[in-house]
């Protein structure tokens, strides 16, 4: 099973945005759910007898819109020559659209294998499974912890989370000397031992409250982190989820942060480090002189035409789409990138055309940036990224405009 890229996930996330805002007037929408071990024919078989069932119900429109969509989906069926390693999902229905109801088809291959065979029937489409497909699984368990202060925290895909913050009650060492040093140092090592409890009990339980925790990374500067993990401070449930201990510089936010970024060849798999390494690279080549960066979508689509973009980086907040335009009145025609595509076809209306100068402008076709820019990619051999928003790198993307690009040469 290959893992879906960044874009499709994307664009998944986005159309299920869609789907979720569809609604029947009675339970008239149908879901199907097919794993790639399930026989068509079977499911074929299945659909007949729904419709035959159909002819019980007592509304003759929904009895009417029920029908249609077991005939819609059974025609979809004979063209489907096998289905995809990851099974594949049906929705029909009828959408009531103002004047005039009509029939809506989505077929789509789910970013994970379906498991269970499902057919569904309501008002509104069955979209728990590929939610539950689009989040990130699992959660990591982070703790930085010297003699000074603590934190816990956890990640959730992309997400940091800071949990607990602990202050040490720890005194300072003094240079007293004899028996007083002595005993004070005893005392010292009281007051760490209690400490590193109190960490050790109040991080073991947010572990351990923790549902599908992963693992555990324990950080800190110097030697304090081995020691506490050595000393078997934590509950032995955590302990045998304890991935690595990494050196970090802070306690504190920062060293939550640190140790993530540090625990790369972990985190090697996940999407935060990938889109952190990202990002970084970019940044590196910005501060360059002639460095091989680029930013903003006329830009990074001027290096795309020319074959000059290795990776293309894209904010998921960026959402626009570039609009092919012409004059009902004269020969003009021109493009633009608009960030709302319903406002624009509002405003385009009183909009002047800038040759003849008559309110006769209109959308001939338009793309999605993210679409556009991925068929560029694709021709010349680059990679398109959806960057999130959840990261202090994704931030920095926003701050370019949301569209970036690492290059392979500079022209």
């Amino acid at each position: 099973m290959t893992k879906a890229s960044s874009v499709v996930l994307h664009k998944l996330k986005k159309e299920l945005e869609i789907l979720e805002a569809k609604k029947g007037r009675g339970t008239e929408l149908v879901t199907l759910y097919i794993p790639h071990d399930k026989q068509l024919s079977d499911v074929t078989s299945q659909m007949r007898e729904e419709y035959s069932q159909a002819s019980n119900i007592k509304s003759a429109r929904t009895r009417k819109n029920v029908q249609s969509a077991l005939e819609v989906i059974m025609q979809r069926l004979k063209l489907i020559k096998s289905v995809p390693e990851n099974g594949l999902v049906l929705l029909v229905g009828t959408i009531p659209s103002g004047i005039k109801d009509k029939i809506e088809v989505y077929m789509m291959e789910p970013p994970e294998q379906i498991m269970t065979y499902t057919y569904h029937c309501d008002s509104t489409f069955y979209l728990d499974p590929i939610r539950d497909m689009l989040e990130e699984k699992g959660t990591y368990g982070l703790l930085v912890v010297d003699r000074g202060d603590a934190t816990v925290g956890l990640l959730k895909g992309k997400r940091i989370d800071i949990v607990k913050r602990i202050n040490s009650t720890v005194p300072r060492k003094h240079g007293r000397g004899g028996q007083s040093q002595r005993r004070f140092e005893r005392l010292i090592e009281i007051a760490a031992h209690e400490y590193f409890k109190r960490i050790g009990e109040h991080a073991s339980e947010i572990f351990r409250n923790t549902p599908d925790l992963r693992g555990v990374l324990v950080g800190g500067p110097g030697p304090t982190k081995e020691f506490f993990v050595d000393e078997g401070y934590l509950h032995h449930e955590v302990m045998k989820k304890l991935i690595d201990v990494v050196d970090t510089s802070y306690t504190d936010d920062f060293g939550i942060r640190e140790l993530v970024d540090n625990a790369k060849e972990t985190f090697k798999d996940l999407e935060v480090t990938k889109e952190k390494d990202l990002v970084q690279r970019f940044m590196g080549e910005v501060v360059k002189d002639h460095g091989l960066a680029a930013y903003g979508e006329k830009e990074v689509r001027k290096y795309l035409q020319i074959g000059a973009v290795d990776t293309v980086l894209i904010s998921e907040e960026v959402e626009s789409f570039r609009t092919a335009i012409s004059c009902a009145n004269c020969d003009y025609a021109g493009n633009k990138t608009v960030r709302s595509l319903k406002a624009y076809e509002e405003a385009i209306s009183s909009e002047a055309c800038p040759k003849c100068f008559e309110s006769s402008l209109g959308i001939d076709k338009f793309k999605s940036t993210l679409d556009e820019f991925q068929e560029l990619a694709e021709a010349t051999g680059a990679k398109v990224e959806v960057i999130s928003i959840e990261t202090e790198e994704g931030q920095q993307l926003i701050a370019f405009g949301g569209i970036a690009a690492i290059l392979r040469f500079r022209p």
